[in-house]
């Protein structure tokens, strides 16, 4: 499987002719992003919660390539009403199964607001996404708390995206401190130096977590890809 990072909390989860977009913030709306919306094509798009930063792009996305959907049951109902079609609206502990794998939407401790409209909704998600036998968490915006364990050990994670800019999520301090709760092989850092209050020292964030745990982190700058 093929994790190209597109910027910000941005992925593409790409094998065979599965193409997974996590949380669309692409160009121009994200200064980090490589791509605009225009230029990738997925068949899923998966989201953790309705802040722009993870959103911007998801109506205009889902609706130029028609690509399946998976959000919070709340933002499901409203992007229904929006016109999108194909779309899955589990809430926490819920799984969606396709044929490539499956997805399961876990705990985040953050807020949850549509703010292209200002709409208080539902609340936000992690992602336990199994694609192909390859088990990849997508923390979502998430402060530290000690149930990141109990997720792992439900579903042994193979690759950790960890937020890790601070000040709307954990500090690279804390995010060293999950990367020993989920005890993946890898975790790709993310929801970084994207604006000033995220900025951080992802290098100082690898040497706390290779030298205090089992992962190996591999730092994606926005474009570049990491093959599992």
């Amino acid at each position: 499987m093929d994790i190209r990072f597109l910027g910000h909390a941005c992925f593409e989860l790409s094998e065979g002719d599965t193409r997974v977009v996590v949380d669309p913030f692409l160009k121009p709306n994200n200064p980090a992003a490589p791509v605009t919306a225009d230029e990738v094509e997925p068949t899923h798009i998966l989201l953790t919660h309705g802040h722009t930063d993870h959103f911007a792009d998801l109506v205009g996305l889902a609706k130029r390539t028609g690509a399946h959907c998976v959000a919070m049951v709340e933002i499901a109902d409203w992007l229904a009403g929006q016109g999108i079609e194909a779309l899955s609206d589990p809430n926490l502990g819920g799984t969606v199964e396709f044929d490539w794998g499956w997805v399961k939407l876990v705990q985040a401790w953050h807020t949850n607001t549509i703010q292209l409209e200002g709409i208080v909704i539902g609340t936000p998600a992690g992602l336990v996404i199994n694609i192909g036998g390859t088990t990849v968490y997508h923390l979502g915006d998430t402060c530290l708390f000690s149930d990141l364990k109990l997720i792992a050990e439900r579903t042994p994670v193979d690759v950790a995206l960890i937020p890790i800019g601070g000040h709307y999520t954990m500090d690279r301090h804390d995010a060293a401190v999950a990367a020993g709760f989920v005890g993946a092989g890898t975790v790709i850092p993310m929801h970084y130096n994207t604006f000033p209050p995220i900025e951080t020292d992802a290098a100082a964030f690898k040497a706390d977590v290779e030298s205090k745990t089992g992962s190996q982190v591999v730092v994606l700058e926005p474009g570049e890809s990491h093959t599992v």
